[in-house]
């Protein structure tokens, strides 16, 4: 990054100084507007995602394990059974919401159900 920025300064030789200072605050602003923002927006949505999920769901992990929510407990868990009789006790950050979202979109389909698309 230091490199980038003197060799920015060095091309700026003769020119006016703020030009430089405009420059680089251009270049934070094109990070944030491209990365931080919709990365904030994403986990914001994931957190939604996670405090919404009820009793009886079918969820997906983030390691491929697939469930019915049994209980969500107020500690921030969940138990969820993953075979008859068999149930785990996992966090509620670990259901992955694309993979979750994605399979619902593909039951709905299957089933004949209209899937509403944002």
């Amino acid at each position: 990054m230091q490199i980038v920025l003197s060799s920015i300064m060095l091309q700026a030789g003769g020119q006016n100084p703020y030009m430089s200072i405009v420059l680089m605050v251009g270049m934070f602003a094109v990070m944030y507007f491209f990365m931080l923002r919709p990365q904030a927006k994403r986990a914001k949505e994931q957190k939604k995602f996670a405090e919404s999920m009820n009793q009886g769901e079918y969820v997906i992990t983030t390691a491929g394990i697939h469930g019915t929510i049994q209980k969500a407990n107020d500690d921030g868990t969940l138990q969820l059974e993953i075979a008859r009789g068999m149930v785990v006790k996992i966090e509620r950050a670990a259901v992955s919401m694309e993979t979750t979202v994605a399979y619902r979109k593909k039951q709905d389909a299957a089933s004949g159900v209209a899937v509403a698309t944002k």
